[in-house]
């Protein structure tokens, strides 16, 4: 079935998302719980190399984002990169990818679920959880604009506490760790490590690129959307780890729960802990709400082509949303995050969405100028770099994201020779 008629019979999403909107999402996905969540485990790998690993990642990051950019303006539909790998290298890179970032994603959304209902409640983590996965898949049920004024007012709450966090540990620190980027005593493979458990935090600006097909303009909005969402990101997380490592240091940071709330304690402002856990579990609901709107996208996409059940591709008559798909994602994600405690999911999800992002870049490659291809070097850096920071993640993570990968993989070759056999 081609691409086109498999939208066009379930029904095509409508464009409601300008460059604001878009960058918000964006921003609602990147500057959401990983500023929270991914600083400790990446000092822990780099110790004071934890700033280099954050410009690796970002340098990798930006690479992706300018190849999905220019690919998301020339296939301006749901998918993201599923879509890229499927036309300009084939079915199978495309299924690859689609897969990685559905299983991998469906673990962050639950792990982000997690997150929230260990902020708000402790004792009732995981009834917290599925009823903040329940109220947001309501949410983008009711349509994209919906979720992009829910992010605008998330992201908003998001930077005013991560600003008030910076601001009290470079008033109030003492000094103690205030040479956070020596990066002497860690070692290479320590920082590319960290880089690859960064790279968690950046990955957010898929969300643009998997609502392509909601997007207004998408040739001019997405090219624009995504540099400017990656370098506010990237000035915020930044701004966070100098002001974090100064008070704490690299040792205090990679033993920290908490990173942020034992900075602001430690700078002597005890007052601002709770402000600082509330802004989690609200960043942690920002990410969990982009997180739903990409996999249920990607999984709308695949469903057009029967890699998905097809009734998966409905498009809501009156909302104009994928709503069986969103539907589908947050059950899938409710149970998760009833059953299991899948907090530790970062390492196997910057896995697969390091594979996602290498499939983006090989798909870029394959552009001609005329496609608005961007400068060799991007593509090539982008694709060498997903590479590298998969392979140096922490084993446990490679060994379980290559199992996903493989699969995957056997389930598409499966699925290929039963269509064979009913050929013949």
């Amino acid at each position: 079935m081609s691409t086109s008629s498999a939208a066009a019979g379930a029904g095509e999403l409508k464009r409601h998302l300008g460059v604001f909107d878009a960058v918000v999402i964006g921003l609602g996905a990147m500057v959401g719980a990983g500023v929270f969540a991914a600083l400790a485990p990446a000092a822990r790998a780099a110790g004071s190399g934890l700033l280099i690993g954050l410009a690796l990642a970002a340098v990798v990051a930006y690479c992706n984002a300018t190849s999905s950019a220019r690919l998301a303006a020339r296939y301006p539909r749901s998918g993201g990169t599923y879509v890229y790998g499927r036309e300009r290298l084939g079915d199978f890179w495309g299924y690859l990818a689609g897969w990685s970032f559905v299983v991998g994603k469906t673990a962050s959304c639950a792990a982000m679920a997690l997150t929230v209902g260990t902020y708000v409640w402790p004792e009732r983590a995981h009834a917290v959880a599925v009823a903040s996965v329940v109220a947001l898949t309501a949410v983008n049920y009711a349509g994209v604009r919906k979720s992009a004024w829910l992010t605008r007012g998330i992201v908003a709450v998001v930077l005013v506490v991560l600003a008030a966090v910076v601001a009290a540990c470079l008033a109030g620190g003492t000094g103690r760790a205030a040479r956070p980027a020596a990066g002497a005593e860690a070692g290479f493979g320590g920082v590319l490590q960290a880089a690859g458990l960064l790279f968690f935090a950046f990955a957010g600006y898929a969300r643009i690129a998997t609502l392509g097909e909601e997007v207004r303009d998408p040739e001019r909005t997405i090219p624009r959307a995504v540099p400017l969402a990656l370098g506010i990101a990237l000035a915020v997380y930044a701004a966070v780890a100098v002001a974090v490592l100064a008070v704490l240091g690299p040792d205090r940071l990679a033993r920290a729960g908490a990173p942020l709330a034992d900075a602001v304690r430690e700078a002597g402002v005890p007052g601002l802990v709770p402000v600082v856990g509330a802004g989690a579990a609200v960043a942690a609901a920002g990410s969990l709400l982009a997180l739903i709107l990409g996999v249920s996208r990607t999984a709308l996409a695949m469903a057009r082509d029967r890699h998905l059940p097809h009734a998966l591709a409905a498009v809501h008559p009156r909302f104009g949303v994928p709503h069986r798909a969103e539907l589908a994602v947050g059950a899938v994600v409710a149970v998760l995050a009833a059953v299991t405690d899948v907090r530790g999911a970062i390492g196997f999800s910057s896995f697969g969405v390091l594979v996602y992002y290498a499939v983006a870049n090989a798909a870029a490659w394959t552009l001609t100028p005329a496609e608005g291809r961007p400068a060799r070097i991007v593509p090539a850096v982008g694709a060498a770099g997903c590479v590298v920071l998969a392979c140096a993640l922490p084993p446990a993570s490679v060994l379980w994201g290559a199992a996903v990968i493989v699969a995957g993989a056997a389930a598409w070759a499966l699925r290929r020779a039963a269509a064979r056999a009913g050929a013949d």
